[in-house]
């Protein structure tokens, strides 16, 4: 990548020998707007701060930032080259930590997010990555029900187990697991609860639990459908932000709930009954995580997961 790019309507010439200090400067005064806590976050004095900054603008030709005694704010200049120069920065930066981090071996820490139950399939996945990369921590989350994706636009996590769909345009879907079959939890005292099964048709008669807001409306409606596939309205039930919510509501009679086989296995309870529906897609789990901030550990997980599942598939 050329840093060379956002500044093509000025010239390469106009930029010859940039140094990335003095861009990661630019960038950082031009969210602190103080020439003061620009330099506490760079570790160095104000003064610095101000060379930096002059030694960009005279590369460039031109003012970046206008300071008066009372306040810092970027020229029309400063405030596009700003915005052009933030992602390839970002890029560059990641490129950088992406080579040492090949250099050295996998090492540091990859903080992996799951939905619901870190069941089984996710659990082999980490051992096998573990087996091949001692030297990297792994940090287990649980992420919100009611919001798949924030956690991973936050950088809380490095990678998201989510239920399928996926469909968010700055994210990227990597290797599944494998398809589980729909159940539906309900109270035991709900009269069908005592069947050995039920079909899709069958939730015209109950309201459906689903998960809330955050969490994209077609992403709800995949795991609390509104119709059967038959074009019958389903009910809808009570909107919950976690699974144990939606667990506890359905046990209190408040309605059903949709889950996959092994997360209804891990959460059994005496006073929910787990039965399974047929005619709706299945329940899967997808390896999540954001383009912009891969990295060589994510993409090693990515592997170990994608190696997991193969050898599931050939043990059939």
């Amino acid at each position: 990548m050329s840093l060379a790019s956002p500044l093509s309507r000025m010239g390469t010439a106009a930029v010859p020998g940039i140094e990335l200090r003095e861009l990661e400067c630019f960038l950082v005064l031009s969210e602190e707007l103080h020439f003061g806590r620009t330099g506490e976050r760079l570790y160095v004095s104000q003064s610095r701060v101000s060379q930096l900054l002059r030694a960009l603008e005279s590369r460039i030709g031109a003012r970046l930032v206008d300071r008066t005694s009372r306040r810092v704010c970027l020229t029309p200049l400063g405030e596009e080259f700003r915005t052009s120069l933030h992602p390839a920065y970002e890029a560059l930066h990641a490129t950088v930590e992406s080579a040492r981090t090949a250099a050295r071996g996998i090492e540091g820490r990859l903080t992996i997010g799951f939905q619901g139950t870190a069941d089984d399939r996710i659990m082999r996945s980490i051992d096998a990555f573990h087996a091949r990369h001692p030297g990297c921590a792994t940090e287990i989350i649980e992420i919100p029900l009611c919001d798949p994706f924030g956690a991973l636009r936050s950088g809380a996590v490095d990678v998201a187990v989510a239920l399928l769909p996926v469909a968010e345009p700055d994210l990227a879907l990597g290797p599944v697991f494998t398809a589980q079959q729909q159940t539906l939890a309900l109270s035991v005292r709900h009269p069908l609860a005592a069947r050995a099964g039920l079909t899709a048709e069958d939730l015209a008669s109950v309201p459906l639990i689903a998960p809330d807001a955050p969490a994209p409306a077609y992403w709800r409606e995949a795991h609390a459908p509104t119709a059967t596939p038959g074009g019958r309205p389903i009910p809808a039930g009570p909107s919950v932000s976690t699974l144990q919510e939606g667990l506890t509501l359905a046990a209190a009679g408040r309605g059903g709930m949709l889950l996959c086989r092994p997360t209804a296995d891990y959460h059994g309870r005496r006073d929910l009954a787990f039965v399974p529906v047929t005619g709706l897609p299945d329940s899967v789990l997808g390896l999540v995580h954001h383009p912009a901030r891969e990295t060589a550990r994510i993409r090693a997980f990515h592997t170990a997961v994608t190696e997991t599942m193969d050898a599931d598939h050939g043990c059939r």
